[in-house]
């Protein structure tokens, strides 16, 4: 990057994501490559608030909402009882009593801090979820179809506006209490643990 120039602003202005010798920067070109419209529109978002506040301001409530996203954020799509107990932090609804609407569930991983902690992981860890209500049907779209997606990158750039960053629309989520994705949750007492399952 030139000198004096922003990270965001070089991004805009080239097309290209400077990247370091690192995990952390490697999942973020990473993200770039499976999520190129949604990271592209935070981006945007990201030079506009910029130009808004004046590059000196705190970031304020849209940048910041932005940035705990792009570090730490998940896309989920799942049955209306699932969000309810997910926002509720009801965890024994959500993990146990809820366990079989997994089924009917995709959660997809986004931020690339996130994405570097999990090299290590650790029950603590907590992703930031956004809700995506449509364009899923598990039946048909596995997580790994990349057509898949490519639509739901396409659908969650036209989520990312200014209104809703601003109300920060994120649920926190221990990932490694999603059933399936660690050996240890299939037994119910996992999910006693206040110190990660918290109200």
């Amino acid at each position: 990057m030139p000198e004096g120039e922003g990270y965001e602003a070089f991004i805009q202005r080239t097309g290209q994501v400077p990247t370091r010798d690192n995990l952390h920067d490697v999942f973020n070109g990473l993200v770039w490559l499976r999520f190129p419209q949604a990271k592209a529109t935070m981006n945007r978002l990201h030079v506009q608030e910029i130009a808004r506040l004046g590059g000196n301001s705190p970031r304020g409530a849209v940048r910041d909402a932005l940035t705990v996203f792009d570090e730490n954020g998940a896309l989920l799509q799942c049955p209306d009882a699932l969000w309810q107990a997910l926002v509720a932090k009801d965890w024994q609804r959500l993990f146990v009593t809820g366990r079989p609407l997994w089924q009917q569930a995709r959660l997809v991983l986004f931020g690339h801090a996130l994405l570097e902690k999990l090299i290590t992981p650790r029950k603590p860890l907590v992703a930031h979820v956004y809700r995506i209500k449509s364009g899923f049907d598990r039946a048909d779209c596995p997580t790994k179809n990349t057509e898949n997606i490519a639509n739901l990158d396409a659908i969650f750039a036209q989520h990312i506006t200014p209104e809703s960053m601003a109300m920060k629309p994120f649920a926190p989520l221990p990932v490694l209490g999603v059933p399936g994705w660690w050996p240890a949750n299939e037994e119910p007492a996992f999910y006693d643990d206040a110190a990660v399952f918290r109200r």
